[in-house]
């Protein structure tokens, strides 16, 4: 356990954009045993302020110097900042959880869901990579069936909020829906096309075998998580004009089969889980009801009826929270109460 009266620094790097705002404000709500929080961000930020529990913190500018005395390094400030930078906080002694494409797929860095594979945290190399928004709240609600019946195949088709491009894209439909309403031509500058009263099936870039590197994240992100590479998944995914708050409509094939009555029962077990599943009722998670929620929340839960040992299920969660900032943060509080805020091989990312 870490010793809450030793000296703990943590740095949030990206702490302007709207992933690094809300990991300073889940510190605050979680009481981040931190003994002083540094804010981070490129250097036309440098010298603004962002809130932080009753005041506010300066932001310094982000250098390769930011990390001296620094324990642990919050990074959401995209794949480029994150291998510029990461590898000199690692080498100052610093552990790092980053929230970027970067090193996900790095085999030197675990990529952790608590509540799936902790056991991975123990061998971490001083840097831990925080998966894709939409993988983890997906693989939060796989991992107890895999466990109980041994999932083969998953088919997913995502509904993502514009919050998970940044506040850009927040901006950019809150504008087009004022044009739209005034008799205005909509302007898009962040996405190829307009978002407003519109879906998008393209998220990313396209990638030579026709998915987008949204959709491959989620194949390859899922089973590195589950540490299965017998679970085949494909996605697709798409944009959709709301501002927080991912929804997935996932269809699970497993060996054994599950009725969905045992599906319910083992998720309204599971810890950060919330099953929300009355049909009677209308009572199914959407997004708007997710927004600002720790959890992710699962309903229709139902038997696939045209394959054996199939399910379906929609998964909502707040993709700037657990689908971002507050993994990170837990991935964090894991790191100190299991003594893991160590770096054994300062130079391993110097190359």
């Amino acid at each position: 356990m870490h010793n809450q009266n030793s000296k703990l620094t943590v740095a949030v790097v990206g702490a302007t954009g709207a992933v690094g705002r809300t990991i300073l404000s889940v510190l605050e709500d979680r009481d981040f045993p931190a003994t002083e929080v540094i804010a981070l961000a490129s250097s036309r930020s440098a010298g603004s302020s962002v809130p932080f529990k009753d005041g506010e913190l300066t932001v310094r500018e982000l250098t390769k110097d930011s990390f001296a005395g620094v324990d642990l390094a919050l990074f959401s400030a995209g794949g480029d900042r994150s291998v510029e930078f990461a590898p000199h906080a690692v080498a100052a002694g610093c552990v790092v959880v980053d929230n970027s494409n970067a090193w996900r797929m790095d085999e030197r860095c675990p990529l952790v869901v608590p509540e799936v594979n902790p056991e991975a945290l123990k061998s971490h190399n001083g840097i831990i990579a925080n998966p894709n928004c939409s993988t983890i709240q997906m693989v939060a609600a796989l991992k107890p069936l895999h466990d109980a019946a041994k999932i083969t195949r998953v088919v997913v088709s995502t509904y993502q909020a514009v919050s998970g491009t940044g506040q850009k894209a927040i901006d950019e439909l809150d504008k087009q829906v004022r044009q739209m309403f005034n008799m205005q031509d909509p302007v898009a500058e962040v996405y190829p096309h307009r978002i407003a009263f519109n879906c998008l099936p393209q998220i990313d870039s396209f990638l030579p075998n026709g998915y987008t590197k949204e959709e491959m994240k989620m194949t390859n992100e899922t089973v590195k998580i589950m540490g299965d590479p017998a679970i085949k998944v494909t996605a697709t995914c798409v944009r959709v004009p709301v501002f927080y708050g991912h929804s997935e409509a996932v269809n699970v094939q497993t060996q054994k089969k599950l009725s969905a009555a045992d599906a319910r029962a083992l998720l309204s077990q599971t810890p950060g889980i919330q099953v929300y599943d009355n049909p009677e009722m209308k009572l199914y998670p959407m997004p708007i009801e997710a927004a600002g929620e720790y959890e992710v929340f699962v309903g229709r839960i139902r038997e696939d009826e045209s394959q054996e040992n199939c399910l379906n299920l929609w998964v909502v969660s707040d993709n700037l929270l657990k689908g971002a900032a507050l993994n990170a943060v837990q991935i964090a509080e894991m790191l100190v109460e299991k003594d893991l805020l160590r770096v054994n091989n300062p130079k391993l990312f110097l190359g």
